[in-house]
């Protein structure tokens, strides 16, 4: 069997893909909701914080769930949880698909998604970094940023066929047919011998000294989790309504509303690569995130401005660009803070528990704010101080990572 640690001198590219579409297949079942959000309020009359409630109940699993999962698949090993991700996410469709006027059920049906996408987002990203050999890190960390707006465009994609056939339920099935599909290859990967979906330790880890973080690093860290929640809340706040927004204000048809939902997505995947050329290159994680971050709080401030199709456009692509960014520079503070050799489980675990924060409040933030004041312009000022405060926090840590001697991973 290919070996797929870290240490061997050739990548598994075998696992490598499959941990980067195991991510991706999470992120689809994930965002297959917002592009049909507003058939699906019309059609079943969802109260709409209730409708937010369907996004970040991901969030809410993740938060009681991931950890466990983690300290599960490091003692146990990966392949009964995938399993029983495989088998939760097609029970979560399957519920949808059977009972959609109810909005509490739906409301569970995504909690059963909820559960699968804990599962997918943990092993997914180690099964990536793991099987990548040194000189490929890089590219894995690119990955690891990538795989929530390849699981969008791919939803994004299935809209214009939804809608001239079946609507929101073509997207159903077809993540349960992905769902299937990755599943069997999963079997046959595993069979086959063309990579680990084990996940265990080496047994040489057993007497291994624990690592060692200074209280500076844990404070970086944290700052890092506290950064990521911001954005994560902005983030998708942005993503889950901006097709309705663009419904509503711009009164775009929902197949245009769809297309100019994966500009910004479509333009995040360019950046993130350029990003990944940037960290090889030195230029360093800090300036980056402040920049970035920098650049998305201004689309949300201007939003009140930004009331013409060619001044939306602009809008999208400049938010495109800041997000393609900061989610590659998140991800890489682990390795950052502490260097790859020492940046552990319990690293990406504090990160992933801020991310999964933001998740959790920005959907059901933003509809909360349209409740009180009837604008979506104040939308923008609310998510506009939030990224600020979030840039304001990227300073902080740029210096303490000052302080550390630290500005890139490696």
């Amino acid at each position: 069997m290919p070996s797929s640690t870290q240490t061997d001198m050739r990548t598994n590219w075998t696992g490598v893909m499959f941990g980067f579409l195991l991510a991706s297949l999470a992120a689809f079942q994930q965002f297959k909701l917002p592009p049909m959000l507003p058939e699906m309020l019309a059609t079943y009359d969802y109260q709409p914080t209730l409708a937010g409630g369907f996004m970040s109940i991901y969030a809410a699993i993740g938060l009681v769930a991931t950890l466990l999962i983690g300290r599960l698949m490091q003692r146990y090993g990966a392949i009964l949880l995938l399993a029983a991700g495989f088998g939760l996410a097609l029970s979560g469709n399957a519920l949808a698909l059977a009972i959609p006027g109810d909005g509490y059920v739906m409301l569970g049906a995504r909690a059963l998604e909820g559960l699968a996408f804990a599962v997918f987002a943990v092993a997914g990203p180690v099964y990536t970094s793991r099987n990548a050999a040194p000189k490929h890190l890089p590219l894995a960390i690119a990955l690891s940023a990538m795989w929530i707006p390849v699981g969008q465009l791919a939803a994004s994609a299935l809209v214009p066929l939804a809608e001239i056939t079946i609507g929101w339920r073509l997207l159903w099935l077809a993540t349960a047919g992905a769902t299937l599909s990755l599943g069997f290859w999963a079997i046959s990967i595993q069979t086959g011998g063309r990579a680990s979906l084990d996940l265990k330790p080496p047994a040489s880890a057993a007497g291994a000294t624990p690592v060692r973080i200074s209280g500076l690093e844990w404070a970086a860290l944290s700052l890092g989790a506290a950064l990521f929640t911001l954005w994560s809340a902005q983030y998708f706040a942005y993503m889950t309504w901006l097709p309705k927004f663009l419904v509503d204000r711009h009164g775009l048809s929902p197949n245009l509303a769809t297309l100019a939902y994966s500009v910004p997505v479509a333009i995040l995947l360019v950046f993130a690569i350029l990003t990944s050329w940037a960290l090889r290159r030195g230029v360093p994680v800090a300036l980056m995130l402040i920049t970035s971050i920098c650049l998305q709080a201004a689309v949300w401030f201007a939003l009140p401005v930004t009331d013409t199709i060619t001044l939306g456009a602009v809008s999208l692509v400049l938010y495109g660009i800041g997000i393609g960014f900061t989610p590659v520079c998140l991800f890489a503070l682990p390795s950052t803070i502490l260097g790859s050799k020492r940046a552990g489980p319990n690293a990406f675990a504090v990160l992933m528990t801020g991310r999964n924060m933001g998740v959790l409040i920005g959907p059901m933030l933003l509809p909360q704010v349209l409740l009180w004041t009837g604008q979506w312009e104040m939308s923008g000022v609310v998510f506009g101080s939030i990224t600020a405060l979030a840039a304001g926090g990227a300073v902080v840590l740029g210096l303490i990572l000052l302080k550390l001697g630290r500005s890139r991973p490696d």
